[in-house]
């Protein structure tokens, strides 16, 4: 009698580990403590927590996970990564979950946070992100007095770790990186 081995195809759960750098695989240890999502200075915006994310990726609730707004409210601060018991690489997590849903269809360039086109703006200009002005614009426009109580208790924090700079920075030969930039553009049908 002869067995045949079946195995099952690459689940979203599976995908996220394999495309994500790092330590990805202790996704699998997640205690769903809510440190990530009481770190999290986008939260109150968010439709589902870092943590429900992850328990509906363990559930197979792709559809309902690559169509959530939580991957394009995290502002990039990895407060929750800092904090995280289980070392989840979860900002990591969340730039996964954002090209897994671009390539799957489910992003919407007219719907994207208008902080993950400053995001883009600060990218192009600067070469590298600028975690404080996204999140400072981003508060300032929709939860003005949320901006300085962020400020005040994790921004200063961060500051103090050496994690965040008051000013954003400026890559070596920027203008290369702008050809760079266009040209993927041009190439990918989005000039």
């Amino acid at each position: 009698m002869t067995h045949t081995v079946t195995s099952r195809p690459p689940t979203l759960f599976d995908n996220v580990i394999a495309e994500t750098p790092g330590k990805a695989l202790n996704l699998h240890a997640c205690l769903q403590c809510g440190t990530c999502a009481g770190s999290c200075p986008s939260g109150p915006d968010m439709d589902h927590s870092p943590r429900a994310i992850f328990a509906m990726l363990d559930a197979g609730m792709d559809d309902e996970v690559l169509n959530s707004n939580t991957p394009w409210f995290c502002v990039s601060c990895y407060y929750c990564m800092v904090r995280c018991p289980q070392e989840i690489p979860i900002t990591d997590i969340m730039y996964t979950l954002k090209r897994l849903a671009i390539k799957e269809g489910y992003y919407q360039e007219d719907k994207a946070p208008e902080f993950s086109e400053t995001f883009c703006d600060f990218v192009e200009h600067n070469g590298r992100s600028f975690e404080l002005g996204i999140a400072m614009r981003y508060h300032l426009r929709y939860h003005p007095l949320g901006a300085f109580k962020m400020a005040a208790g994790m921004g200063l924090h961060l500051f103090r770790k050496g994690r965040m700079d008051l000013t954003p920075s400026r890559i070596k030969n920027v203008s290369q990186l702008k050809s760079i930039l266009n040209k993927a553009k041009e190439l990918g049908g989005a000039a």
